[in-house]
């Protein structure tokens, strides 16, 4: 994909996530893991900054800073594979072949074939693509004003317009950063499994489940490919017009990406001392460093240091 730093050209990607927040980072992780070329697009008005401490996010007990909660954010985001972008866009139009056409205030275009709506407070940028329908009058402190109807999409951010999906404006789903970021994931999902259906799947095996497997998960009948094919022709549905050969191809295809989840003990582990040092370099050695006891430093570096003379 290219850089960032390329203005003024056309890019053409898969999915456009327009909002960095929880919701948009959470959305491009899923979009970017399944191998989707996503841009995330970064830049407005932002609900998280004004937050003055974040201490409801599940997994920081003792909360966290919310600056390096959005490092964090980012850091998964493009380490999952998602191009980050510090551009506002100002508008999103169809284009031609079904895509849409992304405009930002820095004279970006991008063509894309998914927009994923993730900007909290502002949805007008989305008004040429039905703004009849999108927008509705509501009272706000006594004032009449317009707002994105959080309605336009259904519960699961599916919109009218074939390749929007809206995981923010969305009423009180918005309200939360634990809850936004949880809805984003969810619409991301939405855009995967509605891909996976026009490549065949139903049933079943459209959705997507990202996670990884216990090798030992494949243990028993589970490592007999006959199994997963028999499990697979259960879920699928029945009344599907495929030809036997694209079928065969499908179900070999879902089978081959199921072992391929699979992860041995050691490969595990290393996984978890990869994400631990990433987690230390984005947070930052000395802010670490200074949140530690020093007693327990020297501890710790005395442990060390024995151990290395034994």
């Amino acid at each position: 994909m290219p850089s960032s730093s390329v203005a003024d050209a056309a890019v053409d990607c898969e999915v456009v996530v327009v909002g960095g927040g929880p919701a948009g980072c959470s959305a491009g992780v899923f979009t970017a893991r399944y191998g989707l070329d996503t841009l995330v697009f970064d830049r407005g008005n932002a609900a998280l900054p004004r937050c003055a401490s974040l201490e409801n996010y599940l997994g920081f007990p003792g909360g966290i800073d919310v600056e390096v909660f959005r490092d964090l954010m980012r850091t998964h985001a493009e380490t999952a594979g998602c191009e980050i972008v510090p551009e506002m866009v100002v508008s999103v139009e169809r284009a031609d072949e079904g895509r849409f056409a992304v405009e930002t205030g820095d004279g970006r275009r991008v063509l894309t074939e998914h927009v994923l709506a993730a900007a909290w407070y502002d949805g007008s940028y989305l008004r040429p693509l039905d703004e009849d329908a999108m927008f509705e009058t509501h009272e706000h402190h006594g004032e009449l004003e317009e707002r994105f109807d959080p309605e336009y999409p259904d519960e699961d951010g599916r919109t009218p317009v074939d390749g929007l999906y809206v995981a923010s404006p969305a009423g009180g789903r918005s309200a939360q950063a634990i809850v936004a970021a949880g809805n984003g994931a969810h619409v991301a999902r939405s855009l995967i499994e509605d891909r996976r259906r026009e490549r065949g799947y139903s049933g079943g095996t459209a959705p997507h489940y990202d996670w990884l497997r216990s090798a030992s998960e494949f243990s028993g009948e589970w490592e007999n490919r006959d199994r997963w094919r028999e499990w697979f022709e259960n879920e699928f549905a029945d009344d599907h017009d495929l030809d036997p050969d694209r079928f065969e191809e499908l179900r070999e295809t879902y089978i081959d990406q199921a072992f391929e989840t699979q992860v041995t003990p050691e490969e595990a582990e290393n996984r978890s001392e990869r994400g631990l040092r990433q987690l230390v370099e984005t947070i930052g050695t000395d802010r670490i460093l200074g949140a530690v006891d020093d007693e327990a430093i020297r501890d710790h570096l005395h442990g060390s240091s024995s151990r290395e003379q034994e």
